[in-house]
């Protein structure tokens, strides 16, 4: 038997993959998870709606259908054992027309039969009286109470951390060059060298069917849509109260405006098909951010743009089959020519609120699949995330401040985050290594100014905690430095003088 060898391999630290590293963390296995980005939640994991849906929209009888219900009833309950924010404000699909009115009955229908609990139709005088700044050309609404908000690369990190905390090993920065299976056990030649496994999960994301080709596994195929949002500043955060959609259409839920659980207001997204050098761009324009505001304009008129503070895009993975049709459905299953490879593919809409039950599904087909483990003794159940000084009572944030007085120093005067806050998103167990890193943990450069303000100070205290030169610390891995050299050497290089 092979010395050095994992149980379980997971490509893809983003939503999906560190909610299964967590679950399969239960079990007295060895197990790693990479990724080929400096963090977690670096993919599509890190630019989404961050909406937990109630389960309407997927049609009935498909995987979509049945880990939406499952997986959002479980977000809400690991928000509590994993200490991350989530808050069930509802949504509203909002008509404005007879084919509208349609949409709505049809949904309702769906969602009762994929057994979304408490589902109703709102007149229009019940949907104003909720969000008296919608449009009074609104005719009904259907509302979800269960659908939620939560921070999806904060939650991404959680699953993440309480995996590592129960023995599961993270590598950063580890590209998969090739798969090769051998005496069933596979071979993963890597960045950081060769890794051997017994069972392999494909849950990469925007690579996902790239790896499955490369394992000799199902070939389909992976079309990139970029969506682009507009972020509002918490100063408006009462410009609507719940999640508000648009009726669907084929490219999506549409256009929709919902408060974020820091309170932001969020406006988004666009669906663009990437191809040739587009790809995996996430760039925004002009254009799109202009379509975005004319577009959520039809559900609130009177959208506050001086309060713009940002604008960002995300991709999302849509799963086709090599004749280029939709597959519209997740790929969740074991392969049936490569025996314990595990596809998790086209996980897109609604992925992040499926993403703990499919980790429960993925778990079934390993076990079917031979994987034979018991349930560890000592499973940490619970992680404590960082303590929040903003949030925190008068009594609290002085007892912070006593036993670590860098509490006491704000470095994001915007969002009011403290150096305490930043050290310990640093040196968590899965710490943060560059700026877009602890900006995702603990929100410092996510305020009015962006960072202008605290970004060097971040800098600082990176290259201090990470005992790295300044020049080093990046924005977000790779080469995306922040400095280049010391001011005083660089105008000394041209011949000047301060």
């Amino acid at each position: 038997m092979e010395k050095n060898i994992y149980d379980l391999v997971i490509v893809g630290a983003g939503i999906s993959g560190s909610c299964i590293a967590r679950e399969l963390s239960k079990l007295d296995i060895k197990i790693a998870i990479l990724d080929k980005e400096n963090d977690v939640s670096c993919g599509s994991s890190k630019a989404n709606s961050g909406i937990v849906h109630a389960g309407y929209d997927p049609l009935p009888g498909t995987l979509m259908a049945r880990l939406n219900v499952e997986g959002s009833a479980l977000m809400k309950k690991y928000s509590k054992v994993l200490d991350f924010s989530y808050k069930e404000i509802g949504s509203l699909v909002l008509s404005f027309d007879e084919n509208g009115n349609q949409k709505i009955n049809e949904l309702l229908e769906r969602g009762r039969v994929n057994g979304v609990k408490n589902l109703s139709v709102l007149s229009k005088k019940e949907v104003l009286e909720l969000e008296p700044n919608i449009s009074d050309q609104v005719e009904c609404a259907l509302f979800a109470p269960s659908a939620a908000i939560i921070s999806p690369y904060q939650a991404t990190w959680a699953f993440t951390e309480s995996a590592v905390i129960n023995g599961v090993e993270f590598f950063r920065n580890t590209m998969l060059h090739s798969i090769k299976k051998e005496n069933d056990i596979f071979y993963l030649d890597t960045s950081r060298g060769i890794l051997k496994t017994k069972f392999l999960v494909n849950a990469s994301g925007l690579d996902a069917g790239h790896i499955s080709s490369m394992a000799g596994a199902k070939k389909y195929l992976i079309l990139q849509r970029r969506g682009e949002y507009s972020l509002l500043d918490s100063s408006v955060s009462s410009l609507v109260n719940h999640v508000l959609f648009q009726t669907p259409t084929a490219l999506g839920k549409g256009i929709l405006v919902t408060k974020t659980v820091d309170n932001n207001i969020l406006i988004g997204p666009s669906a663009d098909d990437l191809s040739g050098s587009d790809l995996y761009s996430t760039e925004t324009t002009a254009l799109k951010q202009r379509e975005i505001m004319e577009k959520a304009r039809i559900s609130v008129p009177d959208i506050p743009v001086r309060a713009l503070i940002n604008s960002f895009s995300g991709i999302r993975a849509i799963a086709l089959d090599l004749e280029g049709k939709p597959v519209n459905d997740f790929i969740i299953e074991e392969d049936e020519k490569v025996k314990g490879f595990i596809n998790v593919g086209g996980i897109c809409s609604p992925g992040l609120s499926s993403a703990p039950a499919i980790a429960l599904y993925v778990r079934e087909i390993l076990e079917k699949a031979g994987l034979k483990a018991k349930e560890k003794g000592n499973f940490i159940e619970e992680r404590k995330g960082i303590p929040e000084l903003k949030s925190a009572s008068i009594d609290a944030r002085m007892e912070m401040i006593k036993k670590d007085s860098r509490f006491a120093q704000i470095i994001c005067r915007c969002e009011m985050i403290s150096e305490g806050e930043i050290v310990r998103a640093i040196h968590s167990p899965v710490g943060a290594r560059d700026l877009d890193g602890v900006k995702r943990r603990c929100r410092a450069g996510m305020g009015r100014c962006q960072g202008g303000f605290c970004s060097p100070r971040v800098t600082e205290i990176l290259s201090r905690e990470l005992q790295i030169p300044m020049v080093e610390v990046t924005k977000k891995g790779g080469v995306s430095y922040i400095l280049d050299s010391k001011t005083r050497e660089s105008v000394a290089d041209i011949g000047g003088s301060l």
